[in-house]
């Protein structure tokens, strides 16, 4: 399930929107210039599935995007539980490298989930919009937008990513303690409302 939050960037005290709805969810972030979108999920895709498995299931999907907006590199990241000694000291690094504020300045951050979840928070035009990704959405950050992301305390994630420039992810930080003032990951997937029945 989707959940988009949004929030006055003096602090999540008062809550601005909060949606599960799709449509809702683009309707509000198209005008920011963020890109919603919700894909189809491949389920013969299983959890453990390699880069290139990945990237074979949702050729189609990937070659109209990357046609559509001229991507040079796209690949697939994934970070799951894991039972060996150093998973704790991995999951603590991946997550603390992205929880600071910052921008892309050469390319738009634009990622698909294929299983898991993980939040973008958005700090655009006095407000901060968090935007809990799961299985099926693509999300695309314009470059130059401020924001930070947080895979929780146990992140369970696949995502594949597109990008303009082939040097991938080069962050700019903004210095700001903004990020740790609001809700994260683990307490915004506490909080998600109850999947509808099927």
């Amino acid at each position: 399930m989707t959940l988009l939050t949004t929030w006055p960037e003096t602090g999540p005290q008062t809550v601005l929107r909060r949606t599960t709805v799709p449509a809702a969810i683009a309707a509000a972030l198209t005008p920011l210039g963020v890109r919603f979108e919700r894909w189809p999920v491949h389920d013969d895709v299983p959890v453990t599935a390699g880069s290139e498995q990945i990237l074979a299931a949702y050729h189609a999907e990937i070659d109209t995007l990357t046609t559509q907006e001229g991507f040079t590199t796209v690949d697939a990241v994934a970070l799951h539980p894991s039972d060996t000694p150093d998973w704790p000291q991995r999951a603590k690094k991946a997550r603390e490298t992205f929880l600071n504020e910052h921008t892309h300045d050469d390319d738009d951050e634009v990622r698909y989930f294929t299983a898991g979840a993980g939040v973008f928070y958005l700090h655009i035009a006095g407000h901060v919009h968090a935007v809990y990704c799961a299985r099926g959405d693509l999300l695309a950050v314009p470059k130059g937008t401020k924001h930070w992301f947080d895979m929780g305390t146990r992140p369970a994630f696949t995502a594949i990513r597109f990008f303009h420039e082939k040097d991938g992810w080069i962050a700019t930080f903004t210095g700001s303690d903004i990020a740790c003032r609001f809700p994260d990951f683990d307490a915004i997937q506490a909080g998600l409302p109850p999947e509808p029945p099927a």
